[in-house]
């Protein structure tokens, strides 16, 4: 009998990923249920996307190519669609299996833009000048690492939105979506942070998102995680915004400002 009580969204805390996927039920991620699992929403402009489009259009040029890594059926292409030069850029959403064959299907229905291209491979991906990575690092089931370097080189910028961080050691909690249970990674942010340096990044900006915090419910002692985004830029690269010190410590000063709504009248109707 149903009692209506809601499931907690976060339970479980583990040291890493592994032991914290063998207890989860189903398929995890890679699961045609929960591959669909709020896709219309997903497709919706948030306030936390705000700096994701600003530092893409600051970057832009002609011909460029994006790719949104762990990017579901497009739903940043469709989101940023009115407010980034969308169609005069490639881009290429990679994700699982179950959801790029969800994704090639529903284009082929013409369900989906048809100018965005759905690979389930990084072998196949190519080049590209920008990876683009949001909500998707909690749910990685590597690093970020090992993901850019199974690329042909090293993007030149990087951007990374809603990557769940806490002070204390890394943890791997579970969180409910859908019919479900996926693990859920919540990470140290100075270990993190050093790693992106270790990468041959410099942190160019940041910003935190408040309303995405979590406290896991079976552990509340733990405290809340913060929720932030990252635009990255190689150093062994030309520099062509400021000037920045690419020796400086991934803890240094960079930019760090909470994502908040645009000011412009009517921009965060969507």
């Amino acid at each position: 009998m149903a009692t209506g009580i809601r499931p907690p969204a976060m339970i479980g805390a583990y040291p890493d990923y592994a032991t914290a996927a063998i207890n989860t039920n189903g398929n995890g991620y890679n699961d045609e249920d929960v591959a669909q699992v709020n896709a219309e929403l997903m497709r919706k402009t948030t306030v936390w996307d705000y700096p994701v489009i600003y530092w893409i259009n600051e970057v832009f040029s002609e011909g460029m190519h994006l790719l949104d890594a762990g990017g579901h059926f497009g739903s940043k292409y469709i989101a940023f669609g009115d407010l980034c030069p969308i169609d005069r850029l490639h881009w290429i959403v990679y994700d699982l299996p179950i959801t790029i064959s969800l994704a090639r299907a529903a284009q082929e229905k013409q369900e989906l833009p048809a100018e965005i291209v759905f690979q389930d491979h990084l072998s196949e991906v190519g080049s590209v000048d920008v990876l683009l990575a949001s909500g998707l690092l909690q749910y990685l089931d590597i690093s970020l690492a090992e993901l850019v370097g199974e690329l042909d080189s090293p993007p030149k910028y990087i951007l990374l939105n809603k990557v769940a961080t806490r002070c204390g050691p890394s943890i791997v909690t579970l969180e409910k979506i859908g019919p479900g249970r996926v693990p859920y990674q919540i990470r140290n942010q100075v270990e993190f942070e050093k790693g992106l340096t270790e990468m041959g990044y410099v942190i160019r900006d940041q910003w935190d998102i408040p309303s995405l915090s979590h406290v896991v419910s079976t552990h509340p002692g733990l405290g809340p995680s913060v929720s932030r985004g990252y635009f990255l830029e190689r150093c062994d690269q030309a520099l062509t915004i400021g000037s920045p010190d690419c020796q400086q410590s991934s803890t240094g000063p960079s930019v760090s400002r909470r994502a908040k709504a645009p000011t412009q009248p009517g921009a965060g109707s969507r």
